[in-house]
């Protein structure tokens, strides 16, 4: 680990998945109204789930993608509010795309993936060293645009009618940011 790297930040720590967090991601995995956001279809099963927490001690270099479970610090310990996913690691090209879930809506624009995100920012460029971080967002999500753009992404890509929500095409923007280093 390089020298003034933290995976805590404020009252957000980030970690690796326990066997304890299969019921929580099962349950998140399975809520239709996330689905949009994952560009999931259908369930995912509870061995799944449990193939992916075992899979989890594996290097990201060998499975080209890593979850953190998100904490919060509370005065009785800390409560997991999220995920944030590194996704199609590329190690030659030095580039890895993230994702973020605040699954609770009252937890959501309190500063917490803005935590989050700052110290996978800083995992992915003080750590592995890599020359950017790219996300894909829905062009109606503002809260993620800002959140992103806030942090330095820039949008260099829109993909007209990407995806469908009952029966609605959107457009997903191409959000990078290089590495200033």
């Amino acid at each position: 680990m390089q020298p003034g790297f933290s995976f805590i930040k404020n009252n957000i720590q980030l970690r690796a998945p326990e066997p304890e967090d299969i019921n929580l991601l099962f349950e998140w995995e399975n809520d239709p109204s996330i689905w949009e956001l994952s560009n999931a279809l259908i369930p995912v099963s509870r061995h799944t789930i449990e193939q992916f927490i075992q899979d989890s001690r594996l290097d990201i270099y060998q499975t080209k993608q890593f979850r953190y479970m998100i904490d919060l610090a509370i005065s009785k310990g800390k409560e997991t509010i999220g995920t944030i996913d590194l996704f199609d690691f590329d190690p030659f090209h030095k580039r890895v795309g993230v994702g973020i879930l605040i699954k609770d809506l009252s937890q959501r624009r309190m500063g917490y993936a803005s935590d989050a995100l700052s110290i996978l920012i800083d995992y992915c460029f003080q750590v592995l060293d890599l020359h950017q971080v790219y996300c894909n967002i829905s062009d109606d999500n503002k809260a993620s645009l800002d959140l992103f753009q806030k942090f330095g992404f820039i949008v260099t890509g829109e993909k007209k009618d990407w995806s469908q929500n009952h029966g609605k095409w959107k457009n997903e923007f191409l959000l990078q940011l290089i590495n200033p280093h």
